[in-house]
């Protein structure tokens, strides 16, 4: 049977390898959320022709409308990073995530655990 310590970092390594994997693998040019986004800020209609300038980023928010800024945005760290750029976003992203798995289950036995 398989280790607990030997299961978490297999399923660690298999999730960095798909996450790099599939960013690069994914269309360059993707449609479903941005096009919702357009549809949500009022730049598109469901029955028309999304306008060949659109894009979601550009978008002015409503007043009182909730806005945020990414810290690493489109898994990447700025277009001057590049590639080098892009796998350090999707690293650091698996980890931070692998750590906030890791301690919200700490959290739940320590909470579980008769005192």
């Amino acid at each position: 049977m398989m280790e607990t310590k030997q299961f978490i970092i297999i399923g660690l390594i298999l999730a960095l390898l798909v996450g790099i994997v599939a960013v690069f693998a994914a269309s360059g040019d993707p449609d479903g959320l941005e096009s919702t986004a357009l549809v949500v800020g009022g730049e598109k209609t469901l029955t028309s022709v999304t306008p060949e300038d659109a894009d979601a980023e550009e978008a002015v928010p409503s007043p009182g409308l909730f806005t945020y800024e990414s810290p690493l945005p489109d898994y990447s760290m700025g277009e001057e990073a590049g590639t080098g750029g892009a796998l350090v976003a999707i690293v650091l992203g698996i980890i931070i995530m692998f750590g906030l798995g890791w301690g919200a289950s700490a959290a739940i036995r320590a909470m579980r655990e008769p005192k």
